[in-house]
């Protein structure tokens, strides 16, 4: 029998290896080697994460089969994956940089060799052009930036993980390319921030947070609002603009049947009117208002008054409906649904925003409670046993949730204040076909809903305004022009990628300062590397220059 060493390694055995294997890493966690491995390893877990849990959990399939996983790892582990791209792209351009150091720094004026003559043409060439630091980087990385989308794109066409629909003519990375855009704008504007607040460097700017902080949160604050009103309109009225999981959730926050989806559609496409009737979609209304328990006539455009005042009131009594005096319209038992309903409040505009509101709240501590406190659970769990961190983290939560809640709230009830309460009852000579239409009572509660942003804390308006940014860029672009295609399409989206890649990854070099989020965390992570390397040394040991250590300072050339 073989003694048990025999079949095993040792623990001494398996040290010196992992010396071995460590020893090819490089101790300075800004050299091009670490921050390409930080790269891929970061970009992996995002790509390879999603597309395992269907085999987590999901049952045995055809698409959860032994060979679908074969597919899915050649496709994530492959030079056309995700995450080689994305390496390329991101850490190519510090192998790039490197080799523009070291240009720098060769000595050519006392070797006759062939090569060191070509390099000294090239580096006074270079010289000539009187780039800065800060320039430099933005080169290099609009090469490896440019080689990494033409890669990740080549990968996106010949991968058969997303179903054909509407929507495949459009660019599969354009969602990335406009995260990309905002980051760098938002970037743009943080440093603008920071010269007109007086601090151009991030210290001068931890000193005086003051008058930055406020500038930034009215910016965050109007860009919220804005994205949010386009966002809202574009859900009513063009959904297709919007990413699928994206309306999904807002028709689950705004819980509206979806026959008064297409109704509020077919009002904007004028094919029902409660001028002209709607002889093709009558049935939309009628039918929901049976499903309601109301006469059939309430949702008969034809049958419903077009005007307020005095006439609409006579409509009224016919019906036997009360409490809609002076208005015409859709009577709001209608558009309130079934809240409300069975407290006999259905009637009611204050009930059927406050009752939604309640929903609202209470679904929403169920999100933000987590929210708060798994990453102090995580990080720092002793934080925990002190009662006023827990209770900081209760009220964060609670202020998140409040302003969901006032966000769903306001929005119904400014619907009912232009349509019911107030306007509609000032002007009554206006007809519901505009009070009803995509510039009445929608367009005002997309105005009004968005103003919520201002319960929040400035640092979460920031993410939120980042957040949604993207989604109403999209959502204003011309919706033929995206999806046609052509080479216009594709040139601008890959000189926005490029370019906007490029200027971030240069601010995380010299001007980290300018980031702030996920985007800061995440480009610092991968140009500085975490807290520490990868790998300690031994301080005691006598340490041999392995490569020439560049720090990343800011640099504030302009």
């Amino acid at each position: 029998m073989p003694h048990p060493s025999s079949s095993s390694k040792s623990p001494s055995q398996n040290a010196q290896l992992l010396h071995r294997i460590a020893a090819f890493i490089p101790v300075n966690p800004t050299h091009p080697a670490q921050v390409a491995l930080r790269t891929y390893c970061l970009a992996l877990c995002l790509s390879l994460g999603p597309s395992l849990v269907p085999f987590v959990i999901s049952r045995r399939s055809e698409k959860t089969s032994r060979n679908a996983l074969k597919r899915v790892l050649a496709r994530e582990f492959g030079l056309k994956g995700f995450a080689f791209s994305v390496t390329l792209a991101l850490g190519g351009g510090s192998f790039i940089r490197e080799l523009w150091r070291i240009l720098d720094d060769l000595d050519t004026e006392t070797s006759d060799n062939p090569a060191s003559a070509a390099a000294a043409k090239l580096k006074t060439w270079i010289s000539a052009l009187k780039l800065s630091s800060a320039q430099k980087t933005f080169l290099s990385n609009v090469i490896s930036s440019s080689a990494g989308l033409f890669l990740l794109q080549a990968g996106r066409a010949r991968s058969p993980s997303t179903p054909p629909s509407k929507d495949a003519s459009a660019s599969r990375t354009l969602d990335l390319t406009l995260l990309l855009l905002v980051r760098a704008l938002d970037a743009g504007v943080q440093s603008f921030v920071a010269r007109k607040s007086g601090s151009r460097r991030e210290s001068d700017a931890a000193e005086r947070p003051g008058h930055r902080e406020a500038l930034r949160t009215q910016i965050d604050s109007f860009v919220f609002w804005a994205c949010s009103a386009r966002i809202m309109w574009c859900f009513f009225y063009e959904p297709q603009r919007l990413p699928r999981s994206y309306v999904k959730w807002i028709h689950a926050l705004a819980g509206l049947d979806v026959r008064l989806l297409e109704a509020l559609r077919a009002i904007r496409a004028k094919e029902w009117s409660y001028l002209n009737g709607s002889p093709s979609q009558s049935h939309l209304l009628t039918t929901y208002a049976r499903d309601l328990g109301h006469p059939a006539a309430w949702g008969d455009p034809a049958a419903l008054p077009a005007y307020g005042g005095a006439q609409a009131d006579k409509v009224w009594k016919q019906f036997g409906l009360t409490g809609r005096s002076g208005v015409g319209g859709l009577p709001c038992q209608m558009v309130h649904g079934e809240i409300g309903s069975s407290l006999g409040l259905e009637h009611s505009c204050t009930a059927n925003a406050g009752l939604r509101g309640i929903k609202v709240l209470l679904e929403a501590i169920a999100i933000y409670l987590p929210v708060q406190f798994v990453p102090v659970l995580l990080s720092r769990p002793r934080a925990l046993l002190e009662p006023r961190r827990v209770l900081e983290s209760f009220l964060g939560a609670l202020r998140s949730a409040t302003f969901l809640t006032t966000f769903v709230t306001s929005y119904w009830y400014s619907v009912c204040i232009t349509r019911s309460l107030v306007f509609a009852r000032l002007f009554p000579f206006i007809s519901h076909d505009f009070w009803d239409g995509p510039y009445g009572c929608v367009l005002a509660g997309c105005l009004v809903c968005g103003s919520s942003i201002w319960i929040e804390n400035g640092r979460r308006r920031g993410e939120m305004a980042l957040y949604v940014l993207p989604r109403a860029v999209r959502a204003c672009l011309p919706d033929k022009w995206v999806r046609s295609g052509n080479a216009g399409v594709r040139l601008a989206e890959r000189l926005t990628f490029v370019l906007s890649l490029s200027a971030l990854l240069t601010a995380a070099n010299h001007h980290p300062h300018t980031l702030r989020g996920l985007s800061r965390w995440g480009l610092r992570f991968i140009v500085k590397g975490p807290d520490v390397a990868f790998r300690k040394t031994n301080d005691n040991a006598p340490q041999k220059p392995l490569e020439k250590q560049h720090a990343i300072q800011p640099d504030l050339e302009t």
